[in-house]
């Protein structure tokens, strides 16, 4: 998985009316039954599913950011409660695992001949989910604001500091700094970023043992309390849905985004063109002296539910096919670093490509990564806030950890 998974990031860095639309998607019937996560470049895709529908084609969607938390469930019932499920290189893992999604090798054969080899995600030989983007955190920065100050753009988080207490100190921002810091899946992300960059490896090697209560734990922490010095005190809530209107406002400076929402902070329509027309994108910093930035690299696709009809997968696996056509790339070429064939790098893509450049490395497709996350999630931000030591913080996300692994069966 690893392996497919830079591949397909390098190679997406190098690449009506109803009768209408069941012409174009060629669907006698069915019902598509969309899960997916909340953001602009899903929101296209599931536009363009949603043109298969017809008088005999249904098609329907959920877009929450709960949706890592409803997908496990919604796919054990029988028959399921979504058709497709729109997944990433950490939620595909629990549906393997429960065995909630289907092969799709036959349909790719009758219905996938627009895909690219490395769209297929593979697990022992079967094409599991199709990938259609590739996804990294990385810099964002006000361009206008560092020039004001008179610094270059970061390409370290030590540097990032730097930057913080200049802007600071010249009374251009008190708060510049903005991470997705609201404790669970956000602040855990925020961690493994960090610590990866640092050089740390999560797991004793060729076990489920957690290997974070360490030297480069501390210094993640450490690094991140020193980020929270130049935010807001609300950074508590900060995710990304949280953060894109405070940059609007013009209140942050640099920030740690996912690539998939650079375009809406670049988008010719933007509400503060100004702001707009001043944002740029880097490569994730590097933190500690490391060689690689501190992020990690993802890709987005979509999973078809096994417990549903056969009629049921083709109209959605269609309908998906729709939604990730070529002219999706055309179109929306800013909305995502798209995988699919069509795409033309634009400028959304700068942070991504730098990052891919740099050799950020993939996050761990692991059964018992989705543990670790949550006990980093659930238990770090105490340290944040003054209230324990690294230390102790790490001790409690470990032992928060070892219990849930070894209820799992990952730990004896």
């Amino acid at each position: 998985m690893k392996k497919f998974l830079m591949a397909t990031v390098a190679a997406g860095a190098f690449v009506a009316s109803a009768g209408l639309a069941l012409a174009d998607c060629g669907i006698a019937k069915g019902s598509v039954r969309i899960l997916s996560n909340d953001f602009e470049a899903l929101h296209i895709v599931a536009a363009g599913a949603e043109k298969c529908a017809s008088g005999t084609v249904t098609v329907t969607k959920n877009q929450t950011t709960e949706h890592k938390n409803i997908q496990i469930p919604a796919l054990t019932a029988n028959p399921a409660t979504y058709t497709v499920a729109v997944v990433a290189n950490n939620s595909i893992v629990p549906l393997l695992n429960g065995g909630l999604i289907r092969p799709l090798d036959d349909l790719v054969a009758k219905f996938g001949q627009q895909l690219n080899e490395t769209q297929l995600v593979k697990i022992d030989g079967k094409v599991m989910a199709i990938a259609f983007m590739a996804n990294t955190q990385h810099m964002y920065y006000r361009k206008d604001l560092l020039e004001q100050a008179g610094i270059a753009p970061p390409k370290t988080y030590e540097e990032v500091l730097e930057a913080a207490k200049v802007l600071r100190d010249k009374g251009i921002l008190k708060n510049p700094l903005a991470l997705n810091m609201k404790p669970g899946w956000d602040l855990a992300q925020e961690f493994v970023n960090m610590y990866m960059g640092y050089g740390g490896d999560l797991f004793k090697a060729g076990t489920a043992e957690a290997s974070i209560n360490n030297e480069n734990g501390v210094k993640t922490l450490e690094m991140l309390k020193a980020l929270t010095g130049y935010m807001s005190p609300d950074y508590v809530t900060y995710n990304t849905n949280a953060i894109k209107p405070i940059w609007e406002a013009g209140e942050i400076a640099i920030i740690n985004g996912w690539g998939s929402r650079a375009g809406a902070y670049i988008a010719a329509d933007s509400p503060v063109p100004e702001i707009a027309k001043a944002t740029a994108f880097a490569s994730a910093p590097m933190v500690g002296g490391g060689s690689t930035p501190a992020t990690t690299l993802w890709w987005d696709g979509f999973t078809i539910a096994k417990n549903i009809s056969d009629e049921d997968a083709e109209a959605s696996f269609r309908a998906m096919m729709n939604g990730t056509a070529p002219q999706t790339a055309v179109d929306h070429g800013s909305a995502a670093v798209w995988l699919i064939s069509g795409y033309k790098p634009t400028p959304a893509a700068v942070g991504v490509f730098e990052t891919i450049a740099n050799k950020a490395k993939p996050f761990p497709m692991l059964a018992h990564m989705g543990l670790l996350h949550t006990a980093l999630g659930d238990n770090i931000s105490e340290f944040l806030q003054g209230k324990e030591s690294a230390e102790q913080a790490l001790a409690d996300a470990t032992a928060a950890y070892t219990t849930a692994a070894k209820e799992n069966g990952f730990l004896k």
